[in-house]
């Protein structure tokens, strides 16, 4: 149930997200940030003086406020200034108290929550368990919240058990279950009275939101940005920053001109062929942080001649991936050595210990020798051609997929370079026509088993069907201790690795722009992933 319900949201979120993120990754001029950069080196000291609005441009715009509606990444990091979940989860990942103060869980597939008595909806209206349970819900409807129904379809029941307490029963035990009850899953909690009003229309120009946030919208105009108000009944301390004016700057160039004027104080997603020039406007400060994403080569097992493991393992190891990394990113991420993020392993493991656990899975480097093996020793030893395709929003992909059709055409394998549209590029996966993909993932829960789930389970986009690695997956669904969980993801992970199915290549970084104005606190991976509302300060 696990991998069904990762498989259904995550083929949603990845046109969705890597739509959005462009400019995540671009190839540059600008040395990057090295291979460590999980949380931000740059830390200012707080004034503790009060910000009355800052600017926050976005690399796209939002058609929707609501994620069950649009699931994409910035709709997700706007979301957590006003929505907040029965959890939370903090910088590194971990979860933390949100509207629920308290919760247990009595066996495998009961979860507790207690309502803490002082939260309210920003229109000053109290939030009651039924409040509660109305939400999830309605973000287990598949047509009312198709952007995350499928992260809930493990979930039995959910029930009101108290005055303010809240029982989810699951159909069968996950431990990827927590996260999905903060705003980084699929926990987006809102008044009942409100849904009912504008008749289920949540997240439009019109009807807006009513969240429990540190911050309420007051205005949305798709396509053009969303203002913000601190909101004053919020339970948590107040932020600093009074008012959030968000704008929607698609064009890059735009984007560093508003900068230049002092029109934005942050940017998200600065392309890296900028890096150097938003450097040099006064007062900025450009961090890089990783980004939860994953960039790796998919083979489809049901198109030849990607039936042959010999013919897969020849392309893998014809990938030159720290070339890739230091010629293509300039730093700006790392090699990938598995298809889970070390961040997404920092729940239990520290950054340094997490790379050394997914070092441990199984992966190839780059060897010529051993790809022009490999492919003597299968059906095709004098070669093929196939297409390979990449979406127009990674140009860094189309980089690093011209590299690698240069490598291979030594072996005698013609691969033709193919830039498409985003949803021409995500209609190819999986449709029994391409052999050979990319798969660009940006995770925004963090589980280790988020991504494995989706590439690895039942109706998997590789036709991929090994019965030990479903089984590692079931039994790290069961797992109630976090190093067993991930040992055994591990172990599927490099089971599939060893057939050749998927084939890491980088785990990407993103950079953001600060005016002189503002600056967050403990600024990391999961930042935008969280309620980062309360974490904006004034830099002395």
């Amino acid at each position: 149930m696990h991998a069904a319900r990762s498989r259904h949201s995550a083929r949603v979120r990845v046109g969705a997200l890597v739509a959005v993120a462009a400019t995540l990754v671009s190839a540059g001029c600008a040395k990057g940030g090295g291979t460590s950069a999980s949380s931000s080196t740059d830390a200012q000291a707080d004034s503790g003086k009060e910000i009355s609005a800052i600017s926050v441009a976005l690399p796209g715009s939002l058609s929707s406020l609501y994620p069950g509606q649009e699931s994409g990444i910035l709709n997700y990091n706007i979301a957590n200034l006003f929505y907040e979940g029965l959890v939370g989860l903090n910088g590194q990942g971990r979860i933390v108290p949100a509207l629920a103060e308290k919760w247990s869980q009595p066996n495998a597939t009961t979860y507790v929550y207690d309502l803490r008595a002082n939260a309210k909806f920003s229109d000053g209206s109290p939030v009651t368990a039924q409040d509660v349970k109305f939400s999830l819900d309605e973000a287990r409807d598949a047509k009312t919240s198709p952007g995350i129904a499928g992260y809930l379809s493990g979930v039995k029941d959910v029930a009101v058990t108290g005055d303010r307490q809240v029982t989810v029963t699951l159909k069968q035990a996950d431990a990827a279950f927590p996260t999905l009850m903060s705003t980084a899953g699929a926990a987006f909690i809102t008044s009942e009275k409100f849904w009912k009003k504008v008749g289920g229309k949540i997240g439009t120009s019109t009807s807006l939101v009513l969240g429990t946030g540190p911050y309420k919208v007051t205005s949305f105009t798709p396509d053009s940005g969303i203002t913000l108000e601190r909101d004053d009944t919020w339970w948590g301390t107040a932020p600093k920053v009074k008012t959030i004016n968000v704008k929607f700057i698609a064009d890059e160039n735009t984007r560093l001109l508003a900068a230049k004027s002092g029109d934005v104080d942050i940017a998200f997603n600065v392309p890296l062929d900028q890096v150097a020039q938003w450097k040099q406007i006064s007062g900025e400060r450009v961090e890089a942080v990783n980004d939860l994403s994953y960039l790796g080569l998919n083979f489809d097992t049901r198109v030849k001649p990607f039936d042959d493991p010999k013919v897969r393992e020849a392309i893998a190891y014809a990938a030159d991936k720290d070339a890739y990394v230091t010629k293509l990113l300039h730093g700006y991420g790392e090699v990938a050595t598995s298809m889970m993020t070390p961040e997404s392993l920092e729940s239990v493991y520290s950054a340094s210990e997490a790379r050394q656990v997914l070092n441990g899975v199984t992966h190839t480097s780059f060897d010529l020798t051993k790809a022009k093996a490999a492919l003597a020793a299968s059906t095709h030893p004098q070669g093929f051609s196939a297409e390979l395709t990449y979406p127009n929003t990674g140009p860094q992909i189309g980089l690093a997929a011209q590299a690698l059709a240069q490598s291979v055409k030594s072996l005698g394998i013609t691969l033709t370079v193919k830039e498409v549209p985003i949803e021409q590029w995500l209609a190819t996966l999986g449709d029994k026509t391409h052999g050979v993909s990319f798969m660009w993932y940006f995770s925004t829960t963090g589980d280790p088993a988020e991504v494995p789930s989706y590439m690895l389970g039942a109706g998997n986009i590789s036709g991929y069907d090994n019965p030990a690695v479903t089984s590692l997956l079931t039994q790290a669904a069961a797992a109630t201790d976090g190093k067993t969980r991930i040992a055994d993801l591990v172990k599927a992970d490099s089971l599939q690795a060893a057939d050749y199915i998927n084939v890491p290549l980088w785990w990407g970084q993103s950079v953001t722009g600060f005016s002189a104005k503002v600056a967050l606190k403990d600024f990391r991976a999961f930042t935008f992933n969280s309620e980062w509302g309360s974490s904006l300060y004034a830099p002395k």
